[in-house]
């Protein structure tokens, strides 16, 4: 089972742990953070375009394809204005056929974090433990 955790280390500074790397997670300044690092949505949106880039490099790999530069950018709705979509943009070269870039679109859809993000059952168990002295 994967695993990840955070442990405040400002008034919304938070560290986590990831297996052995350490990241900051933050709020900018404008929120009231001190923007030592990305914020929880970024991070989210990190996580989809690394998933992204990674399955299809995988594919390619299995297939035998030269797959060249890769390029993953998530665009997601601010806070402020609503809504759910987030929007990804997958750049690759040119000298692919249509049928491959066809195929990398779709299989771009089957990654892991994609599915678990777009409504396939997921569910989320909160509970709350007490620290003990």
């Amino acid at each position: 089972m994967a695993s990840a955790s955070s442990r405040r280390s400002g008034k919304f500074a938070t560290e986590l742990e990831i297996r052995k790397h350490r990241l900051v997670a933050d709020e900018p300044e404008g929120s009231g953070g001190s923007d030592a690092g990305p914020t929880p949505t970024e991070l989210l949106a990190a996580s989809l375009a690394s998933c992204t880039a990674i399955t299809l490099e995988l594919y390619a790999d299995h297939k035998g394809w030269e797959l060249g530069a890769v390029e993953v950018d998530v665009d997601w709705p601010d806070a402020h204005e609503g809504g759910s979509k987030l929007d990804v943009r997958i750049r690759v070269p040119a000298e692919l056929s249509d049928e491959q870039r066809e195929r990398l679109l779709v299989i771009a859809g089957k990654w892991p974090v994609h599915k678990l993000l777009s409504g396939q059952d997921v569910e989320i168990g909160d509970s709350l433990e007490l620290f003990t002295s």
